[in-house]
């Protein structure tokens, strides 16, 4: 459809809107509408356009989008419009958030209130509160089971302590992040029990089946999410007397967005948690989004599509609000979830750097960067306005999520790499360390992901236990080599509860019948609020890394070459153990930070004039920002300590 018949269109939509929402002040509505319409009905033609029904839901989905406009609050739309003046505000180096459980971290949400001081002291200021919506007790896969997209657990409070919460952070200047599954509902969801009772329109919001011959080849190409606690993606409801598809449990049933009014629940639910006071939506398994016979069912070009549109709706309603793209596929594929336009994230402003993180720790049990190294190298550039979260740890386990081609690219043997990570990080491996669990062990192929925290899976909890104090501090210092790379990389540096003390495995999670199949829950941690008083007491492990995470946040915010434009180059020093780095002030090419980063558990060097001859450092002396300190230097050759990193400028 050309724009003009487009706006035609909408002109004849919007006199249909309810009189009680045409009568209010609707004109930045309008305008944000006008603007980005062609591309809304464009995207939703794509979708939808073969149905009888397709005006009809047009129609549907702007009334949706004008409701939520009505429903916002003031201060919101005042600070949309704020954001859309500066589109690169989030790009900044004085970002750094934290990701926790509410019930571990605080207990709900007035706890958390209380809390924040913590998080300042920090340096924290942007808040990924994990999953508080409405679930079944015992079937709740950690929070992303939803039986109710509009109310929040009782235990995490009410939905006006979460909105006296966000006053709050926005009166600090802190930004909070909330989760919106996209991809599924708890099967105790209402939409789920009227399906049971054999409602058929609410059947066609999920993938729903009378027989297997469907489910069986949509089984030939779909891999197994959870492959030991749930083979398959379909489930027998006995009540509905239908297959349902359940790609990650039986208990959560997939959303079926062929069907528009599935789109248009989902929209109206991300708006209403925007409304709420969230600044970031964090929107889960949109890898999963569309389904199709003959594929594995995920990075679909629709799921785009749907991304896309979810985008576009939530520029015109709330456009201060920012997406997190919760994909943890191959780096070839994730990339592709900012959008695919040459400057403008027209999907996800914000994802995951997964590559990043599985490399890491590549380099940890390797004691080497050649992985690192190459993966870095072939990840595509992102997009000028997006970001990435740069992390260490999360709530999930590790995936080994590299590609095929660089581990063979470094002289390694993809499965049996894969199987020596695997092994190492659980102990499996002789003279290893670390303490962590297997996680999603497919017998078919062999494959596993790892579970455990931070500090256990560096060596932290095998030393204390020995008393080694030496091994001690250099489980510290592998602990603030890795957060000083998710820092300086570039992105949102995105801290882990519990990582800034710390904090070892969590191994009553065994007892507890709903979580003890699942390894995750090691690292999903209860605060000792009396142990993280620790981090006053000079010389504990706490005040170690607590401070040094400190430092290292705060150095960050007052460097702007740590803002994210794009401005990393990698640069080979010859050493297989280093990963170095330029980091440059977008505007100052002069103006350059280099990050080294040292994974062996000895010291090592390079030659200076590899950095001078780049036009790096060509007068002065070199001086490490975090530290302060001047680096040795050995016959023109730097030397970088055992697990050691810096991040130099001229003197």
């Amino acid at each position: 459809m050309y724009e003009q018949q487009s706006h035609y269109l909408l002109n004849s939509i919007l006199d249909q809107l309810k009189p009680e929402i045409r009568k209010r002040d609707l004109r930045h509505f309008y305008t944000r509408l006008g603007a980005n319409f062609y591309a809304i009905h464009s995207l939703f033609h794509t979708l939808y356009g073969q149905r009888e029904d397709f005006r009809e839901q047009l129609l549907r989905l702007v009334s949706v989008m004008a409701t939520q406009y009505v429903a916002r609050d003031p201060v919101l739309k005042s600070l949309d419009s704020v954001r859309e003046q500066d589109h690169h505000w989030f790009l900044g180096q004085e970002w750094v958030g934290m990701a926790l459980y509410l019930d571990g971290f605080a207990g709900d949400l007035k706890g958390l209130a209380d809390k924040l001081p913590y998080l300042q002291e920090l340096g924290v200021n942007m808040v990924h509160v994990m999953p508080i919506l409405e679930c079944p007790a015992g079937a709740s896969d950690g929070g992303y089971a939803v039986s109710d997209f509009r109310n929040i657990n009782a235990r995490a409070g009410s939905l006006q302590d979460l909105e006296s919460l966000a006053v709050e952070m926005r009166r600090r200047q802190m930004l909070l992040t909330l989760d919106v599954v996209v991809n599924h509902t708890s099967d105790q969801h209402a939409w789920a029990q009227s399906a049971r009772e054999g409602d058929v329109s609410y059947q066609d919001y999920y993938y729903t089946f009378d027989n297997r011959d469907m489910p069986d080849l949509f089984e030939e190409t779909m891999p197994e999410v959870f492959p030991e606690n749930a083979p398959g993606n379909f489930t027998f409801d006995d009540t509905m007397n239908k297959w349902v598809m359940t790609v990650f449990n039986d208990y959560q049933w997939d959303l079926n967005y062929t069907n528009p009014a599935v789109f248009i629940e989902m929209v109206e639910i991300i708006l209403f948690w925007a409304n709420k006071g969230a600044d970031i939506v964090r929107l889960d398994a949109v890898a999963f989004l569309w389904k199709k016979i003959g594929t594995t069912s995920q990075n679909e070009r629709e799921a785009h599509l749907i991304l896309q549109l979810f985008k576009d709706c939530c520029q015109v309603t709330a456009p201060g609000v920012l997406f997190i793209a919760e994909a943890i596929v191959a780096p070839v594929e994730i990339i592709k979830y900012f959008g695919e336009d040459a400057v403008i994230a027209k999907e996800c402003e914000i994802a995951y750097n997964a590559t990043l993180m599985a490399l890491m720790w590549d380099a940890v049990a390797t004691k080497n960067a050649r992985l690192l190294n190459q993966g870095i190298s072939s990840l595509p550039d992102k997009l000028d306005r997006a970001t990435w979260l740069t992390y260490v740890r999360c709530h999930d386990d590790i995936g080994l999520c590299f590609d095929d081609a660089d581990i063979h690219a470094v002289g390694y043997e993809p499965g049996a790499h894969r199987k020596f990570l695997v092994d190492y990080f659980t102990g499996a491996y002789d003279d290893s360390p670390a303490r962590g669990q297997p996680f999603g062990r497919n017998q078919k192929t062999g494959d596993a992901r790892i579970s455990g925290s931070l500090a256990s899976l560096v060596g932290l909890e095998t030393a204390l236990q020995l008393g080694d104090e030496a091994q001690v501090q250099s489980c510290i210092d592998q602990i603030l080599l890795m957060h000083s790379l998710i820092m300086a990389f570039g992105g949102i540096p995105l801290l882990y509860y519990g990582d800034e003390l710390g904090t070892l495995n969590n191994e009553s999670y065994v007892k507890d019948a709903e979580k003890a199949k699942d390894s995750r829950w090691i690292h999903r941690p209860s605060y000792d609020w009396q142990r993280a008083e620790l981090r006053h007491k000079r010389g504990s492990v706490e005040h170690r890394i607590f401070e040094g995470l400190k430092q290292m946040i705060a150095v960050r915010k007052s460097v702007e070459a740590m803002a994210d434009f794009n401005n990393r180059e990698l640069i080979d020093v010859g050493n297989p153990h280093l990963f170095v780095f330029t980091r440059t002030h977008p505007s100052i090419l002069l103006d350059s930070v280099v990050v080294v980063a040292n994974f062996n558990d000895k010291p090592e060097q390079f030659n200076l004039r590899d950095l001078r001859n780049r036009g790096r450092f060509e007068l002065g002396e070199l001086r490490d920002l975090v530290s302060g300190e001047s680096p040795d230097l050995v016959e023109g050759q730097l030397v970088v300590p055992a697990h050691g990193f810096y991040w130099l400028v001229s003197a």
